[in-house]
């Protein structure tokens, strides 16, 4: 099952299927392929405004798609630092790149060094994908 899906290797993992980019203290934010192609069309998102709290595996936003409307999770607490605006216009960004443009929001994580500890490693996420199918 995890051929199907690309799970790059410089990320963290939550098993609601976002991901985290960290470069220091700032965690850019998005979802999986498997979520982006599990929503299959998204057509909009409801996300927080630049300076919001946001707390680790708590809801940040919706996702909402032509089969459904999902909650955000974020991977870790933080205050965000900037909205990736371009979706607001194009959220299929999320489908078409969801590692890349289709990222959602980035953050100044503020427990780091703990919270990391709780997100999944890219191996382990592939092998979490692998039991969704079973």
């Amino acid at each position: 099952m995890t051929d199907s899906y690309s799970v790059p290797e410089d990320l963290l993992y939550t098993r609601e299927h976002e991901w985290t980019r960290l470069e220091g203290s700032v965690a850019r934010i998005g979802i999986t392929e498997y979520a982006a192609k599990t929503l299959n069309d998204v057509v909009y998102l409801s996300l927080p405004s630049e300076g919001a709290k946001m707390k680790q595996l708590s809801t940040f936003g919706t996702i909402e798609s032509i089969k459904a409307v999902s909650e955000l999770y974020s991977p870790l607490s933080g205050t965000v630092r900037k909205v990736n605006s371009e979706l607001q216009t194009r959220p299929e960004l999320v489908n078409q790149s969801p590692y890349g443009d289709g990222w959602i929001v980035e953050i100044d994580a503020s427990d780091l060094e703990k919270e990391k500890l709780a997100l999944l490693t890219p191996g382990q996420y592939a092998e979490f994908l692998a039991t969704l199918g079973k």
